[in-house]
């Protein structure tokens, strides 16, 4: 079983959660790696991955298409006057995907930034058809926020398994100790883990994740 992550937005924690949850599998025995479709900006994010895989894939392997301008996909490919080919980053995924056992595939920015004028990352996400796991910036909004963003992925048939709370603002934020308790109360709405500064593991089956078994 493999898992799509995505946000709320750009820069909740995605990466973070995902390269957690990738070294926390293998420490469980568990070929588990990353896949970033698309990258814009640095190579950070990519080589976090890649680390947490244990290096037994390559940058291209882990992220097939990387752009320099830390824009949307559709701009930072319009700056380098290119295109991107949903294909090709869907036949890369198909690639990496046979040579593990589980592949966690984090998303570009939140769910529906564009990589071409007509297809988005829930686009790209609709056809992987994995369970989703989103990456939530604890803070004030951050209710609005998720609901959009699981009403979205609902409406393209796909299943939403958990929300990642993210401790990134300081804790004099008030919502930060009140949203974990709202969504709770909502229908549907799972919260699987909270993440903190620092933090260098996962409980995996604690948080209950749907075809693995540790």
């Amino acid at each position: 079983m493999s898992f799509f992550i995505t946000g709320t937005d750009t820069e909740v924690g995605k990466t973070f959660f995902s390269a957690l949850l990738i070294r926390s599998l293998r420490s469980a025995g568990i070929d588990a790696v990353g896949f970033k479709p698309i990258a814009c900006g640095g190579w950070e994010d990519v080589d976090a991955l890649v680390d947490a895989g244990g290096h037994t894939e390559t940058r291209e392997a882990v992220c097939p298409a990387h752009f320099s301008m830390p824009a949307s996909p559709l701009t930072a490919a319009w700056a380098e006057e290119t295109t991107i080919d949903p294909e090709k980053i869907l036949a890369a995924y198909r690639e990496i995907s046979a040579r593990h056992e589980m592949v966690i595939v984090e998303g570009v920015g939140g769910w529906l930034v564009p990589i071409t004028a007509d297809y988005s990352v829930a686009d790209f996400a609709a056809q992987l058809a994995l369970p989703v796991l989103v990456v939530v910036k604890n803070r004030l909004g951050a209710i609005n926020h998720t609901r959009l963003t699981l009403e979205s992925i609902g409406r393209r048939g796909l299943d939403c398994v958990g929300l990642v709370l993210n401790h990134v603002d300081a804790p004099s934020d008030p919502a930060m100790h009140s949203n974990r308790a709202t969504f709770e109360m909502l229908p549907d709405v799972r919260v699987i883990c909270e993440l903190v500064r620092g933090q260098s593991s996962l409980h995996v089956p604690s948080m209950g994740l749907p075809g693995v078994i540790l």
